[in-house]
């Protein structure tokens, strides 16, 4: 499967911004999914999964009830939504895809990538 990631821009600290994330190539229903994120001079670290089916979800703690990941299989997509955000979300964001298990945060586990969007967060 291919991941395309888009919709990143500059927002100011309080603001929103929904990433989504297009699937091509295979039916985007057999991955479970995953949004990264990686700030310079920082290793990628987890955000949210979901998995296939998207009955399950879970985030990092900084994100909780401010980040909400979802996914429309019907459209092979994948989608962050992200409010109230602050100036620490500023990174290039990733999504992500396993067939094989849900629940892992190690970005070692996934074994397709989108390219990467830019979210810069202004205080």
């Amino acid at each position: 499967v291919q991941l395309q990631a888009s919709g990143g821009g500059l927002v100011q600290a309080g603001g929103s911004l929904r990433l989504s994330c297009a699937a091509s190539g295979r039916p985007f229903s057999i991955y479970n999914g995953a949004w990264f994120r990686q700030a310079p001079g920082k290793e990628r670290e987890f955000v949210a999964t979901i998995s296939s089916t998207g009955r399950s979800t879970d985030y990092e703690d900084s994100v909780k009830g401010r980040f909400t990941i979802s996914r429309d299989n019907a459209k092979n997509t994948m989608s962050l939504q992200m409010n109230s955000l602050k100036p620490e979300d500023t990174a290039v964001y990733f999504c992500a895809a396993v067939m094989a298990f849900y629940g892992t945060t190690r970005a070692a586990n996934y074994d397709y990538w989108g390219q990467g969007t830019q979210v810069t967060v202004s205080s």
